[in-house]
């Protein structure tokens, strides 16, 4: 009886042995993701992609080459040209055991052949890393960095970074194609208090400046905490409060946000996701404002106009969701808000809806594509006062020709518009195809 006894009692503890093998670690929070730490989708956070390097040569034709200049009749100067492109990359995750990179890297080099000013190099950096100190106590570190001319790219979720870069700030709806060097660096730790319950505690930094004395830069930092309750095996809700401070050089002004809203993250099923959050941002700015000087004061002086400092204080709605399907070889998601930004150097703090949403896929035999759309309207409460936005569309495809050769192809439309400003209105084409080398026997990845 007790041999019985004891035969048992082992292969209980060898069942729970098993069963808490099986479980995650408290840090290790397999829940849906959640919105407002950055997270990307849930469904993505493979533990291993390989990095792979590409090379690739294209022509390309664009028009609406855009420049911070006018022609001699005041007309906005534009034009359009053909020209050689080299882009190169690397993409990939590692993982070891407490540590995980994530790393989305591609530069161009372009020449156009009738608009040499614009010729240059444009490069971007995503960079994930996701650091376990204990079981309850991870650290992340989420940076987003580049530099440009002409902002044309697909906007979307890059399946080998392991945060959106929508929720960080990177400026995607400048104008003019003036050289933009941008950088965002996010900082979190997370403690995991339960399975269930954990907090976050983290900061923001981020820089714009522009090549042209008649854009504004923006230095911007954010501090944030959240706490998040895992209500369900599929569901987690929460509060976040983010303040945020963005000032714009050149110009003595600034803008405050308080956000506080709740957040609510569900996993619908095995590949369906939703996740957002939803409440209130005060906002407080100042901004310099031409006033006329009293008629007494402008005889004395021999002046008309003075400068004052305008304040303004408002509450405004804030919200942000996020759907997503993850596939075996793909992923789409739609996205919608209602967010404040800084604008894009010709405008400054704006209230922005802002939607997109894309479809990737890699595994149609020797195919890959990646279909992207955005959409931005914006109304500008700084410097200018008026509405702005632009809606944008593009495909890119990828066919192997062979173990290292791919033949690349893709087409981009962005089209700028202003119910207040009619020659904001301005309509951009971009088109490219050419010859792409990558050492791995797979469709190469189009993000």
């Amino acid at each position: 009886m007790c041999r019985r006894a004891s035969l048992l009692g082992d292969n209980m503890r060898r069942v729970a042995l098993s069963l808490l093998m099986a479980m995650p670690a408290l840090a290790q929070y397999s829940g849906p993701a959640i919105l407002s730490r950055g997270d990307a989708p849930a469904a993505m956070n493979v533990p291993q992609i390989d990095f792979i390097p590409f090379l690739s040569v294209t022509g390309v034709y664009d028009t609406g080459l855009a420049g911070v200049a006018l022609t001699p009749n005041g007309q906005l100067a534009t034009g359009s040209s053909e020209g050689v492109e080299i882009d190169f990359g690397v993409s990939g995750v590692h993982s070891w055991k407490h540590t995980r990179v994530t790393v989305n890297y591609g530069g161009a080099a372009r020449d156009y052949t009738h608009a040499s000013y614009y010729s240059g190099i444009d490069q971007s950096l995503l960079l994930g890393v996701t650091h376990e100190f204990s079981r309850h106590l991870i650290f992340k570190l989420y940076e987003s960095a580049g530099m440009f001319s002409r902002t044309y790219g697909l906007t979307g979720i890059s399946p080998t970074v392991s945060f959106d870069p929508t929720t960080q700030y990177t400026p995607n709806t400048d104008f003019f194609d003036n050289r933009t060097i941008y950088g965002s660096t996010q900082a979190q730790l997370v403690y995991q208090r339960t399975a269930r319950l954990s907090f976050d505690f983290g900061g923001d930094w981020d820089v714009t400046r522009r090549r042209s004395s008649a854009l504004y830069g923006v230095t911007g930092e954010d501090a944030l905490f959240d706490v998040q309750y895992r209500a369900t095996r599929h569901t987690t809700v929460g509060f976040n409060y983010t303040f945020t401070h963005f000032s714009f050089n050149g110009l003595f002004s600034g803008t405050d946000f308080n956000r506080f809203s709740a957040t609510f993250s569900r996993q619908i099923s095995r590949s369906w996701e939703f996740t957002g959050f939803g409440g209130l941002t005060r906002v407080d700015s100042k901004f310099p404002q031409v006033v006329t000087i009293d008629p007494v004061v402008a005889a004395l002086l021999g002046v008309t106009q003075g400068y004052t400092i305008s304040y303004d204080l408002t509450w405004v709605p804030s919200y942000t969701g996020r759907l997503s399907k993850t596939f075996q070889h793909g992923f789409a998601f739609l996205s919608a808000g209602h967010i404040m930004s800084p604008g894009n150097g010709l405008f400054l703090t704006s209230r922005t809806y802002t939607a997109s949403a894309g479809y990737m896929y890699t595994g149609i035999r020797r195919w890959s594509f990646n279909l992207a759309g955005s959409y931005d309207r914006a109304t500008s409460v700084g410097n200018i006062l008026g509405e702005y936005g632009d809606a944008s569309v593009g495909l890119e495809m990828s066919r192997q020709l062979s173990h290292v050769l791919h033949v690349v192809t893709g087409v981009t439309a962005r089209k700028y518009q202003s119910g207040s400003f009619t020659a904001y209105n301005h309509l951009v084409w971009d088109a490219r195809v050419g010859l792409s080398f990558s050492p791995r026997d797979i469709p190469l990845r189009i993000w």
